[in-house]
């Protein structure tokens, strides 16, 4: 198998980044941390989404400075875990200065996304299911502070992961969660994406990688192919999919330009990812810039999208199978054939 893209975000000057892994059920969260901040963005282009925060990163509006965000399995009841990242960054006196000399207040500012990952090992009798919570993004805060490579594959919010999921779960496969970075001109931008996608996903050639299987599960099926030829689609939820992530660079921007860095990043997962952006995905790029180096060129816009395609190339790379039960989701090391 070819060699997995090198780089990370946290090669990006300003940035940190750590992980919680659930050991109940293949779920966790990822936490990306700008110390003492950095001008944030975002761009939302699935039609599903689950995000917290995102308004705020509009240009017009007032708040520019993003002191963390947060990546996270468990759909909805994953957002919990934004206020454990609140809780570390206000106890390193990270956050939003909000007060004044007679009433301090400090409040720190954490845009998250998730993913659902309900399919993959919960229990349906228990309420609430097993998701990230508070203690999961306080945790994932404290595994930054830790040397040494960022995890990839099944870690973090990539531990649920799956692709390939336009004719069923029964012919997905494992996803993950992986980080690329890009350098040019002494500037750099990292990608850090958990791919969790209703597709497929291709490396830089056009290669299949992984994705929906055929009805046996011994081949790719190659999704978009399978569309045009007529096969038919299993039904479709919105929301049990997406693919999410954040931008990193030490360029400096202000919220318009880490906006426009965000929408770029899309056409790197227009890339490595077919189809992509649909009804069933809530497709969220997050951008920061924390302005550690100097003024960007033109092609900015362009490490960007390389960062975020290479990073969901590692993502299945990095990914390994998982029995759920009796789900069975092979891992992209598998090397499946692709079905003629």
């Amino acid at each position: 198998m070819p060699e997995r893209f090198p780089g990370c975000i946290t090669r990006v000057r300003g940035i940190s980044a750590g992980h919680f892994t659930d050991t109940r059920r293949p779920t966790g969260c990822s936490v990306v941390i700008a110390r003492p901040g950095a001008v944030g963005g975002v761009d939302v282009r699935g039609a599903a989404p689950g995000t917290r925060e995102t308004d705020l990163l509009a240009p017009a509006n007032t708040v520019s400075v993003v002191h963390a965000v947060l990546l996270s399995g468990g759909s909805a009841w994953g957002l919990d875990a934004a206020g454990g990242v609140m809780r570390w960054l206000h106890g390193q006196g990270l956050g939003l200065d909000a007060g004044s000399p007679e009433t301090p207040a400090r409040v720190p500012i954490v845009p998250a996304a998730v993913l659902f990952d309900l399919h993959v090992g919960a229990d349906p009798a228990r309420q609430p299911p097993v998701c990230p919570d508070a203690a999961a993004g306080y945790a994932a805060c404290q595994a930054s502070l830790e040397r040494g490579a960022l995890a990839e594959g099944n870690v973090g919010a990539g531990a649920g992961a799956t692709v390939g999921k336009m004719f069923g779960m029964g012919c997905a496969m494992k996803g993950g969660i992986g980080a690329a970075s890009v350098t040019l001109d002494g500037v750099t931008v990292g990608a850090l994406v958990a791919v969790n996608a209703l597709g497929d996903v291709r490396d830089a050639q056009g290669r299949l990688l992984a994705g929906a299987r055929t009805a046996d599960g011994a081949a790719l099926r190659d999704t978009a192919r399978a569309l045009l030829a007529g096969e038919p689609p299993a039904a479709l939820l919105a929301g049990r999919n997406t693919t999410i992530g954040v931008i990193a660079t030490d360029a400096a921007l202000d919220k318009a330009g880490a906006c426009r860095l965000a929408t770029a990043g899309h056409d790197g997962l227009a890339r490595a990812i077919n189809p992509v952006h649909t009804c069933a995905d809530g497709d969220t790029l997050f951008a920061l810039a924390t302005g550690q180096a100097p003024t960007p060129g033109p092609g900015l816009n362009v490490l960007a999208a390389e960062a975020v395609a290479r990073a969901c190339v590692n993502a299945v790379r990095a990914a390994a199978s998982v029995q759920a039960g009796a789900l069975w989701l092979p891992a992209c090391a598998q090397e499946l054939p692709v079905a003629p």
